[in-house]
């Protein structure tokens, strides 16, 4: 059995919390953390926001570093100074090849999809937007092209219909957890096998990416399909979130993000885009196809509502 190695762990956000809480509980060697530099934050950017990952590790008395740029050779110098024999990544950016391939045992990285889909910064979001009806998690070896290397384990969890990315974000971070374990584990006992990505698809497979996702992303196209609608709304919920612009009468245009949403089947008798309502209890919108019935929404500058006090305050019906 190989010696616990010393670890690196590369990670930002509180889906990197878990794997590198489950590497400190389970008394591995994790001799130092690399996230990135705190971000101003506030009405006027005077205040600085420490990452989840460095608060966590702050928490363990590890050692972090938070470097602007991952080729700056001061950077390069404190991170081989750690003499780690494996880095983790999970959750952070793109790597430079002097950064991956320094540790002797290599640097893997987890990816909340089952790759070579889903290859990207979004793959849970556009999972969702896509139907898909399952996801999953995978742990790979980094090299020079982004999310392309030797997979080394995938753990499956089904997409139930009615899940939403915060749904299927907390499941993948906790499956990924145990994942990364695993991994650093088989790892250490020189058991695991790699596969190129390029045996794990057919040829001429439609490889789906995963971009990432920009505020015009998020924009509604009521032109499309319920079953479409319903899916890029909850691919987005709760954050970024899907938001729209829609006319409500006395040239008035309203504009709402939408977290939550049902699915009507009922033909329309309107173009796509119009609302109907009651002005009390339902707030539908027109599809290709059927109707967008909303259940939680925020206009900009207030706060997330359900349907029912949202159109309490508005005090009229649309297009009934």
């Amino acid at each position: 059995m190989e010696i616990s190695p010393k670890i690196v762990f590369m990670g930002t956000p509180e889906f990197a919390v878990e794997s590198l809480r489950a590497l400190i509980e389970g008394r591995y060697n994790v001799v130092g953390v690399v996230t990135m530099p705190d971000k101003p934050v506030g009405k006027h950017h005077s205040t600085l926001q420490a990452s989840p990952v460095k608060e966590y590790a702050l928490s363990q008395n590890l050692p972090v570093l938070q470097p602007e740029k991952l080729k700056e050779p001061e950077f390069l110098s404190a991170l081989q100074a750690w003499k780690a024999d494996l880095q983790i990544v999970v959750a952070f950016r793109m790597l430079p090849e002097a950064v991956w391939n320094m540790p002797r045992l290599g640097t893997f990285n987890l990816h909340a999809s089952l790759l070579p889909q889903y290859r990207g910064a979004a793959p849970i979001n556009w999972a969702i937007i896509n139907g898909e009806k399952e996801t999953g998690v995978t742990t790979f070896f980094l090299t020079h092209e982004i999310d392309t290397g030797k997979v080394i384990y995938q753990e499956r969890i089904p997409i139930a219909e009615t899940d939403n990315a915060e749904i299927i974000h907390d499941k993948l971070m906790a499956l990924g957890a145990k994942l990364v374990v695993k991994t650093v584990e088989d790892i250490r006992n020189n058991t695991v096998l790699p596969v190129p990505q390029e045996e794990m698809f057919l040829a001429g497979e439609e490889l789906k990416p995963a971009p990432k996702i920009f505020k015009e992303t998020c924009q509604i196209n009521w032109n499309k399909t319920t079953e479409e609608v319903y899916n890029f709304i909850r691919g987005l919920s709760p954050y970024p979130a899907a938001w729209t612009e829609l006319p409500v009468g006395n040239d008035e245009i309203l504009q709402f993000k939408i977290f939550e949403a049902e699915k009507i089947r009922r033909k329309p008798e309107s173009p796509a885009g119009v609302i109907v309502s009651d002005g009390k209890q339902f707030f539908d919108v027109s599809t290709a196809d059927g109707f967008i019935r909303i259940k939680s929404l925020q206009q900009a500058g207030k706060k997330r509502m359900p349907v029912e006090d949202f159109l309490r305050g508005k005090g009229f019906a649309f297009f009934l």
